[in-house]
């Protein structure tokens, strides 16, 4: 009894030690108003936390302590007791003034904004909500101890100087749920911003939770207060400050959606500028919704601008309405009803015949999204006197007018062109199209037109009774044509397509030339003007069987000149006509010499008429073809003579026995891949040598024939499956067999083992 007295006594004097220090602590550190309830918040957050499992420690800790001391001698009993009550003081004071240190950090945190005068600016303020779960909360601002703005479910209220300027910034990704941004910058809003959350079903009410900010506005030079976004009713007065700082010296402008106001006539009639700059308008109309910006300039050619929105809301109402409207019986269409509304449109009332017409109630009709009647076939029912009405947030502007609809067939084509029609070029081609309406009594209006968006040749066409002529046809006139009939309920179309003839140019003739020792110039005449003709002069000596060939590089130019001739010899020339549809036909052989050479290049001469052949270059030759698993490679080795004249290669194929041409291609290579050859097919190979000043000389014909894979795959394939097929049925058989001995084994031994047993039993 005397021990457990002691002990109370004992744990009486701790806790009253304990008590004391903290509130000396408390006391200490309150140096401010404000540290002290941070302070104290923390304590809270901490003790009430951990205030059980603190008792339990200190009660475990003194019943370990009354243990021992029990135990020991009673005169060393009162020096265990102070020392654990020295323990448990050092403890709270650590965590006193860590708790401290933490609420003067948070207290001091600051975020520094910068802004010019007329921009905006974004507070952002997160919330910390108790536990992370949400709950309940109001949002306060205040600038310099002053509340300026104020948030609780939805509703806001500013004061005066930040009306229409601060505003909550909602579902933003990057910004808290406080967050307010400020528009239109004024230098009077600078300073010291402060945001606080407000939990009002909790207790406490107040959390550490907010930022202090600190804004600076960069002072505007020719701009005092700008203007501020605004929302008024159609009709009302609507007034944007823009103040010059030194109206004097300055010149303003007023702009809408990037206009001068000067240029938008309907909206100057009823604009005033005032003479520090503000702008105001009288009275609104719908039209004047939009942003609207203010440009300052002084005399040093200093400018600034500020910019603001106004918003013109108004009753929901019909803008046009047409007192007729033709819908085609059996097809589907759709009945407009043309308005405008600011809030939007909430709900759209129809009416027929003076009567509710609900979508709902009528099969077949059904509402679209902007309000709009969707009718999926029209019948005799639909025809009637529609109105529509709209409405919004502020109400209606009342009913359309009547809209009459009346229920048209649309019209059918009596005659149709054909799907497609070939011509010739310089021929006329005549497409018919002819359509009656349902009834009879009237007849559709018929337009032609090309499907490619494409103009039809003014001075070549015309429509007669609803065909299409169109004479001296030209390459160009080669697609898909439409016709359309139309009456006030459809449209119908029907299609055709024209197609000219690849025609191969003419030949060339009237061909002329002169010459000089070792060159003839030729000209001629083209057999018909078409675009992108393209010419090749063959020529020869008149003794020698051997074409070589020129190609003229560029495009509808009729003269070529021969280089490297022979003095005194006589040339036959011919020139070739091609263009993308293939080549031509030759031109009549033309005989021309070159003029005799001078004494000086006898010798010279003596040489070429030992080679009377001779050239710049010589024929590519070594041309060869190999097999490889992307078709065919083709190589050949240059020219020996004049391969450093060579300026590309062309490379031609053709499929036997048509001789018809594949392809054509240049490189500047002596190889080229093939891809893509015809199987079991034969083709002939041949590369042309062009030179730098266009000779062209040509391979000797490389023929190759291209083996069909697909039957050698073909057998393959069923050579295996045969050889399995026979490997299986070996199989089997070998199964059978060896199943059918084993059998027959077996039966044998059991006749044995019966006669056996009979024998014994016998015996």
């Amino acid at each position: 009894m005397t021990n457990r007295k002691k002990d109370m006594t004992n744990r009486y004097s701790t806790i009253k030690t304990i008590a004391t220090t903290r509130g000396t602590m408390s006391t200490a550190s309150s140096a401010s108003e404000t540290d002290a309830t941070i302070m104290n918040s923390c304590l809270c957050n901490n003790n009430s936390a951990d205030a059980t499992s603190r008792q339990q420690s200190n009660n475990s800790k003194q019943n370990d302590t009354n243990e021992t001391c029990k135990n020991n001698k009673p005169a060393r009993a009162p020096l265990c007791r102070p020392a654990v009550a020295a323990l448990v003081v050092a403890l709270l004071c650590l965590i006193n003034i860590s708790c401290a240190s933490c609420a003067r950090d948070h207290l001091h945190k600051q975020t520094h904004l910068e802004a010019k005068v007329g921009s905006h600016v974004v507070f952002n303020c997160p919330i910390n909500f108790p536990y992370d779960v949400p709950i309940e909360y109001v949002v306060i601002w205040s600038k310099e101890n002053k509340k300026i703005f104020t948030w609780y479910e939805g509703e806001s209220s500013a004061n005066e100087l930040f009306n229409g300027r601060l505003n909550l910034v909602t579902n933003h990704p990057e910004y808290g749920k406080a967050s307010v941004n400020l528009t239109a910058i004024r230098e009077s809003d600078q300073g010291w911003y402060h945001c606080q959350i407000v939990f009002p079903n909790r207790t406490p009410s107040v959390r550490n939770n907010g930022t202090l900010f600190h804004l600076a506005v960069q002072g505007g030079s020719l701009i005092k207060i700008p203007p501020v976004n605004q929302t008024i009713m159609e009709g009302q007065t609507a007034f944007f400050h823009c103040v010059m700082k030194y109206p004097d010296a300055s010149t303003i402008g007023w702009f809408k959606d990037g206009t001068p106001l000067e240029d938008v006539q309907d909206l100057m009639r009823r604009c005033h500028t005032g003479p520090d700059g503000s702008l105001s308008i009288d009275p609104t109309m719908m039209s004047d919704l939009g942003e609207y910006e203010c440009r300052v300039n002084n005399t040093e050619g200093e400018f600034q601008f500020a910019k603001a929105f106004l918003n013109i809301q108004y009753k929901a109402k019909v803008i046009y309405a047409p007192p007729e409207v033709y819908l085609p019986f059996g097809q589907p269409a759709v009945l407009d009803c043309h308005f405008r509304a600011n809030p939007p449109l909430k709900n759209l009332r129809w009416e027929k015949d003076g009567l509710l017409f609900d979508s709902y109630n009528v099969p077949g009709v059904f509402y679209k999204s902007n309000g709009s009647l969707y009718f999926s076939k029209v019948d005799e029912s639909t025809a009637g006197s529609y109105t529509c009405t709209p409405y919004n947030d502020l109400g209606t502007g009342g009913p359309s007018p009547i809209i009459s609809v009346i229920v048209l067939r649309p019209p059918i084509f009596t005659i149709t062109p054909k799907p497609i029609y070939i011509q010739k070029l310089g021929e006329t081609a005549e497409l018919p199209c002819e359509a009656i309406d349902r009834d009879g009594n009237n007849r559709p209006t018929i337009v032609w037109s090309r499907k490619d968006g494409s103009q039809l040749p003014d001075e070549r066409h015309s429509v007669n009774a609803g065909n299409l002529i169109i004479s001296n046809l030209v390459e160009t006139d080669r697609g898909m044509y439409e016709c359309s009939a139309t009456n006030e309920a459809a449209t119908i179309t029907a299609e055709t397509e024209l197609m000219i003839e690849n025609i191969a140019p003419r030949p060339p003739y009237n061909l002329t030339a002169n010459s000089t020792e070792t060159a003839i110039t030729v000209r001629w005449q083209p057999g018909y003007l078409r675009p992108n003709l393209e010419y090749t002069v063959w020529y020869r000596l008149t003794e020698s069987p051997e074409w070589r060939t020129m190609r003229i590089l560029q495009k509808n130019i009729m003269e070529a000149t021969i280089q490297n001739l022979q003095p005194g010899h006589e040339y036959e020339i011919m020139v070739l006509s091609q263009d993308k549809y293939g080549d031509g036909m030759f031109s009549k052989t033309l005989r021309f010499s070159t003029q005799q050479s001078s004494t000086a290049t006898n010798e010279a001469n003596m040489l070429l008429q030992s080679n009377p052949l001779a050239s710049s270059i010589s024929a590519p030759y070594n041309l060869t073809a190999t097999n490889n698993v992307q078709g065919w490679l083709v190589h050949w080795q240059a020219p020996k003579r004049g391969a450093e004249s060579v300026r590309l290669y062309t490379v031609r194929w053709w499929k036997e026995p048509e001789h018809f041409l594949i392809g054509t291609i240049e490189t500047f290579d002596n190889f080229y891949q093939l891809r893509h050859l015809k199987e079991d097919a034969i083709f002939q190979i041949q590369v042309l040598a062009t030179s730098i000043n266009g000779e062209q000389v040509a391979s000797d014909v490389l023929t190759i024939e291209v083996p069909s894979h697909r039957k050698t795959r073909a057998l393959l394939i069923g050579s295996t499956v045969g050889i399995a097929f026979l490997l299986c049925a070996l199989v089997a058989f070998l199964y059978v067999k060896r199943s059918c001995l084993r059998h027959l084994f077996d039966s044998g031994d059991n006749e044995g083992d019966a006669k056996d047993s009979e024998k014994m039993n016998n015996t």
